[in-house]
């Protein structure tokens, strides 16, 4: 009974860990590219599939301040975002195919408030609240990377 009950306690206690897990799998295998804007750069995970980006940045409790995560669609529309499921405070930009941020949105955690771009884009970056702020960089600003190059 003893051994029975050590076995049953540890695997209970990570039922709930059980989203957490699957998150940090999920994102370890995302691929990674270098983002810039001037001498600014950032490094993202790309999403570009639908179970990727329905994933996103969900239960994480921190991310680097230098990172973030990069949605590629593969057809201009409308893109709206909300926060249910994620725990850190975001700013998602939402660029135009060549890179050129078309407007910024900050996001609370764990809302299901829409936030939504501006005009039809393919892009959009998410990074810690307040990452473009800090660097002065607003809408207009234009980002350099490899998802960007085609556009140029």
């Amino acid at each position: 009974m003893n051994f029975l009950f050590r076995l049953l306690i540890p695997a209970a206690l990570l039922v709930p860990l059980a989203p957490l897990l699957a998150q940090d799998q999920a994102q370890t295998g995302l691929p990674r590219t270098t983002l810039s804007a001037g001498f600014h750069q950032i490094e993202v995970q790309v999403a570009s599939t639908s179970a990727q980006q329905a994933t996103g940045l969900m239960y994480r409790t921190e991310m680097p301040q230098h990172e973030g995560m990069l949605f590629i669609f593969p057809e201009h529309r409308q893109q709206c975002f909300w926060m249910k499921n994620t725990l850190i405070p975001l700013t998602a930009a939402f660029l135009a195919d060549d890179g050129t941020v078309v407007n910024l949105e900050d996001m609370q955690p764990q809302t299901t408030q829409s936030h939504c771009s501006a005009k039809p884009v393919r892009f959009v970056l998410e990074v810690n609240q307040g990452w473009f702020m800090k660097k002065g960089l607003k809408a207009g600003v234009r980002l350099a990377g490899p998802p960007f190059k085609g556009a140029h």
